[in-house]
């Protein structure tokens, strides 16, 4: 048997549940080490990932340590995917399904997560800034809507590793677009029924209990701020002094 992949992450963040989708899916064993955000950058952490984001995941099986979770992800489904649930292995869509995993960690990670901090984190409103970012989140979620018109999945008959990673992400939509979460998909049905399709399932249902609760060991608001600091350039300000940002 396998010996369990461990996962390091902050538990906020969209993208190490993206990893953990990718882990129950495929049945992997894993466990997680969970920090707090305060700790992202510095050791040890910093030896496991010099780049200092999360996740990053070790294996022992293979005596190997990944971060970035396009990378992380790749990995996973070349060395334990060997029925091709997540993938195909004919060549066309085994590509295809690659190139989705890129538009993701290049398109929709970076723009939503600037969109979603204009929106919610950055000290003072730039109207121009917030209105690009959305933009290019919409744009996104419109490439999707196009692609999927008269289908169900990305690539294929089958869901894959390429249309997971989308998950996490799109369930942000409210906090990225600044929006009431009814109106998150207003335009993008095929989005929505896409996204829908995996949120139903019980690795998306685990995967955000195991968040609820890190989340609430941490002492996290949603929106991964600890509870008692009003926002998050005071949260960041703490950070940096080194003082505790533990719930009050």
């Amino acid at each position: 048997m396998a010996k369990p992949i461990r996962v390091w992450m902050a538990p906020p963040g969209p993208n190490p549940w993206k990893v953990i989708l990718i882990l129950e899916e495929l049945r992997i064993p894993y466990e997680i080490t969970s920090f707090k955000f305060d700790d992202i950058k510095k050791k040890p952490y910093t030896d496991i990932n010099p780049n200092g984001r999360v996740p990053a995941i070790q294996d022992p099986n293979n005596d190997i340590t990944i971060w970035e979770t396009g990378a992380i992800i790749t990995y996973l489904v070349e060395q334990y995917d060997t029925e091709k649930v997540l993938t195909y292995d004919t060549l066309k869509e085994r590509h295809h399904v690659s190139q989705w995993l890129y538009f993701q960690v290049s398109g929709q990670g970076p723009y939503f997560g600037q969109a979603g901090w204009f929106n919610q984190f950055h000290p003072e409103k730039i109207p121009s800034a917030i209105e690009r970012y959305n933009n290019e989140a919409k744009r996104i979620l419109g490439v999707l809507e196009g692609v999927l018109q008269g289908k169900q999945w990305l690539v294929g008959h089958k869901m894959t590793y390429a249309d997971l990673a989308f998950t996490t992400w799109n369930d942000r939509l409210d906090s990225v677009l600044g929006c009431s979460p009814d109106h998150v998909f207003d335009g993008f049905p095929n989005v929505k029924a896409w996204h829908e399709r995996m949120t139903s399932r019980p690795s998306w249902k685990k995967a955000m209990e195991t968040r609820v609760r890190l989340m609430d060991e941490q002492g996290l608001l949603p929106s991964g701020i600890p509870k008692g600091i009003a926002s998050y350039q005071e949260f960041e300000a703490k950070i940096k002094a080194g003082e505790d940002t533990g719930p009050k």
